[in-house]
């Protein structure tokens, strides 16, 4: 008598979820790293900044203070405060609300950003007060508040907390300029333009990007795809304005 054969299907749904295991133990060390390598990214410019800016108003001040022989910072000091300020960054970053005055006038997210980094940076800089006042100098936690009422010192807390305030209204600025120009165009700015090429381009490349900006506001997608329309016209306009060649001279 002729036996039927055994089949051969049993092992296939183990060897194929023993290959899924085996592929997720392997992608997630690269989930891992391109999270880091992402967040090191949003963390590195800040921080460079405020590296430079704090140092810069530390080497000013001790300049200024040096006829009393009063040091009143050092670079340590500096550079784990531009550490403070990168990672308050990266999670005021990570909150949603902050685009929304993204399609507002240029005042509007750069204040409102500001502010939110400051309040970042802020909450940041009591929360690591409070941790080398619990863990390094070994308190209670319960202590902390009467330490911020009688021995903190408000004066200095808040001079570090206005300049704080000034340089990240100049960071979103420039960082806002970058996001509208573009990282390459603002490149070409700073370091390609020559004068006489940049007096006259830039203000018409400024006014066409506007024009293209206000164009997208009122008009749907519809119209721009249909070559009839008075809106597919005039994209066609700014397109060809923007994309003229600049004269010789």
């Amino acid at each position: 008598m002729k036996s039927d054969p055994v089949p051969q299907a049993i092992s296939v749904p183990r060897v194929d979820v023993l290959a899924r295991w085996a592929n997720k133990d392997s992608t997630l060390p690269r989930r891992v790293g391109a999270w880091l390598l992402r967040e090191l990214r949003g963390a590195l410019p800040p921080t460079l900044f405020f590296f430079v800016g704090f140092n810069f108003i530390i080497l000013t001040t001790n300049l200024l203070v040096a006829d009393y022989a009063v040091a009143v910072s050092n670079f340590m000091l500096a550079s784990v405060a531009a550490l403070v300020v990168g990672k308050a960054v990266i999670t005021a970053n990570a909150m949603a609300f902050l685009k929304i005055f993204d399609r507002a006038p240029l005042i509007q997210p750069i204040l409102f950003k500001t502010a939110i980094y400051w309040v970042a940076t802020f909450v940041t800089r009591l929360v690591e007060r409070f941790m080398h006042f619990s863990v390094v100098d070994g308190n209670g936690p319960s202590g902390f508040a009467t330490y911020l009422i009688s021995g903190f010192s408000w004066q200095r807390f808040s001079a570090i907390s206005l300049w704080i305030f000034v340089l990240f209204l100049i960071y979103v600025t420039a960082s806002e300029l970058s996001q509208l120009l573009g990282p390459a165009e603002m490149r070409r700015l700073l370091f390609t333009y020559r004068p006489s090429e940049l007096q006259l381009n830039r203000r018409q490349r400024a006014r066409e990007l506007m024009r293209l900006n206000r164009l997208a506001d009122e008009h749907q997608v519809e119209e721009f795809r249909d070559p009839g329309s008075a809106a597919h016209h005039q994209l066609v306009e700014i397109v060809e304005r923007l994309a003229r060649a600049p004269r010789q001279r």
